[in-house]
């Protein structure tokens, strides 16, 4: 199965200003994800989609392949990321390579545990699903706000209170990480998103679902990082391991 990577990443930040071009944990932040992206046996074509010469740059040191700089109107800030991965599809359908499957990585996700891609890409195909979303398990214990509502509901009951070592794997509920995504080519074209057909949750260890929003993100990322950067291949089993 041919796989294009997709690792988008644009020059503006309004949260924090030049966020995936600064350096976290010795590299810039998306240094991290290409990397990862780079040592996946599963043989990835790795391609960054930007829009800013710096980033193609910082892209192309880390050894992925830029062979565009992406058109002002798919790097606003309203953009959504499925027009991004449909034109660098496009690019490719263009060049008689079209892929198989598309995984999305999103650099502002940079902790990934080694052996997740390629565990990711395994799932996909063993299961035949038509997208793969990384999640990560969250207990019962949420609550919501109805609009109009006189009160907080909970999602559970609250009179027979599960304790947590007793919930079962039918009991959690899963929230996306915005890490990782792997979909059929034709989900894309024919749906123009990353979630469509049969949809599959690829569960992902606790320290994979950090999303850098806020500095304070920024900060448990970039120790985390450094955990796994010192204890190099033994990270998989004392950060959490393959789910």
């Amino acid at each position: 199965m041919s796989i294009l990577c997709v690792i988008p990443v644009r020059g503006g930040s309004k949260g924090i200003p030049g966020k995936n071009a600064r350096s976290v944990a010795g590299k810039p932040l998306v240094a991290w994800t290409i990397e990862q992206a780079l040592a996946a046996k599963a043989g990835l074509d790795v391609v960054v989609s930007t829009d800013d010469e710096q980033l193609a740059d910082i892209a192309r040191s880390a050894g992925a392949d830029v062979p565009f700089l992406r058109p002002a109107e798919l790097a606003q800030d309203t953009t959504a990321t499925e027009p991004v991965v449909l034109h660098a599809i496009a690019q490719r359908v263009a060049a008689g390579r079209r892929p198989d499957a598309v995984m999305l990585l999103q650099a502002t996700s940079p902790i990934r545990l080694d052996g997740t891609l390629d565990r990711a890409v395994r799932e996909f195909e063993q299961t035949g699903v038509d997208s793969l979303v990384g999640v990560v398990q969250q207990t019962p214990f949420l609550w919501h706000m109805p609009v109009g509502s006189e009160g907080a509901r909970p999602e559970y009951v609250p009179a027979a209170r599960p304790r947590r070592q007793d919930l079962g794997p039918n009991d959690y509920f899963y929230r996306e990480t915005g890490s990782l995504y792997l979909t059929r080519t034709a989900v894309y074209e024919q749906h123009s998103n990353r979630i469509g057909g049969r949809v599959g949750l690829f569960v992902m260890a606790e320290e994979e679902g950090v999303d850098i929003d806020t500095l304070v993100d920024l900060s448990i990322a970039e120790q985390l990082l450094r955990d796994l950067h010192r204890r190099g291949s033994g990270a998989s089993e004392t950060l959490g391991g393959e789910q």
